[in-house]
C-alpha cells in the first residue's frame, strides 16, 4: 500500500477494471496473510508529537531505518516518505500525522507475522531510541489536539485535508489522530470473495469490540470505547460504511467496480505531482469528463490509487482488507490476523460464520456497527449481546486455526495467538474499559501513564 502503483496503460473499458480484480483469485495453497499496523510516534521527553523535520524528526527516523535495512527509499519532492523492500518483503509508510506504518510482507502463517513484527520493532527501536522517539499502541492519540499534530510532506494528504471538512466532521481526526491494525487476506474465486466479504463485513463489529482501544481525546475520557470507530461514522459516508449492497443478489467484482466508479476521487498523480480532483467521480474521469484533466483517460495506476482511497469496514482490492480494529500494543497485534485467518481460511469455520450472520438484515448490521464504538460487547443485534457473538467467533476461529495445523518449531499451532482475545472475553470487558478503570483509579484521571504502559 505504501507506493502509488505505476502502470500508465490508459484504460479502455470497464471490463479491464473487473479483470484487474479477478487477477487477485489464487488457489488456497497460495493464500497469504498480510498485516499492516500503525503506531503513533511521540517524544520520550515531554510526550509531544514528532515533527517531520530536524535531527530528531520522522525524516531522520526513516533515513536511519533505510541505512539499517538497506530498503529502497520512497521519495516525494526531495523528502523521504517511506521505504520498501525490493525483495518483496514489506514497506514502511507514513500516515498524515506521522503515524508510522509497517505493511508486512505476504506470509504463509501467523508465526511468520509474529516473527516479522518482532524484527520490525527491534529495528525501529534501534533507530528511534537514540532519537528520543517512542511509539504508542492506541487507536487514537490520547492527549493531543488537532492543531498540535505535524503534517507529513505528502501531496495527497494536503488534498485530502482540504476536502475532508466538506464531507464529514471527523475526517481530519481520522487522518491525523487515529491508528489501526489491518489484516489482508486472499480469495480463490469470485464466489469465495463474496462469501468472505459478507462474513467479514457483518462481523467487523466483533473485531472493533475486541480491539477497542481509544477511549481518550485530549486527556479526557471521550465517552466511547473505540472513538476511532466512531470517527469513521462521520468521516466521508460516500466512501465508508457497511456496504449493504454487498449482501444483495448479483454481488461480484462487477458490482464493486460500479460502486468504486461512483466514489468521489481525491487526486490524480502525474509524475511527482498530485492533481486535486476532489469530489469528481472516477466514472466522470473514465468518460473523459474530468474538468482538471479534460479529455484525458485514466490509467491502471489511477484506478489502483483510487481504490486505496475507499474506506469501508472491509475493502476489496486484489485481496480483502479487514479495517475494523483499533491500533493496539505489540502483544495483541498478531491476534488480529489469527482471528480472521481462523474464521476465513478454514471452510468449516467460514460456513459456520456465515450461518451465524446470514439472517441479519442490513438495518440490524448497521445498528450494531453504530452502537459498537460506544457500547462494545454490550451492543446488541436481534436479541443477543455482541459479547456472545464474539465468544462464538473466537471458538470458530480457534477451531479453524487448529484444523489449519500450521505449527511453529515448538509444535504449537496458530491458535496460541488468540490468547489475548481469550483473556479479554474471560474478563468480559473490552481493552478500553480496562484502560478507563485505570484512568479513573490508579492513574488518578491522567492519561500520561499510557505512554509507558501502552508503548511499543
Amino acid at each position: 500500500m505504501a507506493r502509488d502503483q505505476i502502470d500508465m496503460t490508459p484504460l479502455q473499458s470497464r471490463d479491464e477494471l473487473v479483470t484487474w480484480f479477478e487477477a487477485g483469485c489464487k488457489p488456497p495453497s497460495e493464500f497469504r496473510i498480510g498485516t499492516e499496523h500503525e503506531k503513533t510516534p511521540f517524544t520520550l521527553e515531554g510526550r509531544q508529537p514528532v515533527p517531520y523535520e530536524g535531527a530528531r524528526g520522522i525524516g531522520a527516523l526513516l533515513e536511519g531505518m533505510q541505512l539499517l535495512l538497506g530498503w529502497e527509499p520512497i521519495m516525494e519532492r526531495g523528502n523521504i516518505i517511506g521505504l520498501y523492500d525490493v525483495t518483496g518483503g514489506g514497506a514502511i509508510s507514513l500516515e498524515p500525522g506521522g503515524q508510522f506504518e509497517l505493511s508486512g510482507a505476504p506470509v504463509e502463517n501467523v508465526h511468520q507475522t509474529q516473527a516479522e513484527l518482532m524484527a520490525h520493532l527491534a529495528q525501529v527501536r534501534e533507530i528511534a531510541t537514540p532519537l528520543g522517539i517512542g511509539f504508542l499502541g492506541l487507536g487514537m492519540t490520547p492527549s493531543w489536539s488537532r492543531e498540535q499534530i505535524p503534517v507529513m510532506p505528502k501531496g495527497r494528504y494536503k488534498i485530502m485535508s482540504n476536502y475532508m471538512p466538506k464531507v464529514g466532521q471527523y475526517g481530519i481526526d481520522m487522518m491525523y489522530r487515529t491508528c489501526t491494525v489491518q489484516t489482508n487476506l486472499d480469495f480463490s474465486s469470485e464466489a469465495d470473495m463474496v462469501k468472505k466479504l459478507r462474513v467479514s463485513i457483518a462481523l467487523q463489529p466483533v473485531a472493533t469490540a475486541l480491539f477497542a482501544n481509544s477511549p481518550f481525546t485530549e486527556g479526557k475520557s471521550n465517552g466511547y470505547l473505540s472513538f476511532r470507530s466512531e470517527i469513521w461514522r462521520d468521516t466521508d459516508n460516500a466512501r465508508s460504511g457497511m456496504l449493504p449492497w454487498v449482501f444483495e443478489d448479483g454481488m461480484g467484482f462487477e458490482r464493486w467496480v460500479d460502486y468504486a466508479l461512483d466514489v468521489p476521487m481525491y487526486f490524480v498523480k502525474r509524475g511527482d505531482t498530485y492533481i486535486d480532483v476532489a469530489g469528481s467521480s472516477f466514472r466522470a474521469f473514465f468518460e473523459g469528463r474530468n474538468n482538471s484533466l479534460p479529455g484525458e483517460r485514466p490509467t491502471l495506476s489511477d484506478w489502483a490509487n483510487h481504490l486505496s482511497t475507499i474506506f469501508p469496514e472491509v475493502r476489496l482490492k486484489r485481496y480483502l482488507e479487514m479495517r475494523g480494529a483499533d491500533g493496539v500494543p505489540w502483544g495483541r497485534l498478531p491476534a488480529l490476523p489469527a482471528f480472521w485467518v481462523g474464521l476465513l481460511y478454514d471452510d468449516e469455520s467460514l460456513n459456520e460464520a456465515w450461518e451465524l450472520v446470514s439472517h441479519w438484515t442490513a438495518q440490524e448490521r448497521q445498528a450494531l456497527r453504530d452502537d459498537v464504538p460506544r457500547f462494545g460487547f454490550k451492543a446488541r443485534i436481534k436479541d443477543r449481546y455482541l459479547f456472545e457473538i464474539a465468544r462464538e467467533c473466537l471458538k470458530l476461529s480457534h477451531a479453524g486455526l487448529r484444523r489449519r495445523g500450521r505449527v511453529d518449531h515448538s509444535g504449537r499451532d496458530e491458535s496460541r495467538y488468540l490468547e489475548p482475545l481469550e483473556r479479554i472475553l474471560e474478563s468480559g470487558r473490552t481493552p478500553a474499559e480496562e484502560m478507563l478503570d485505570k484512568f479513573n483509579g490508579e492513574w488518578g484521571g491522567s492519561v500520561e501513564p499510557v505512554y509507558q504502559e501502552y508503548a511499543f
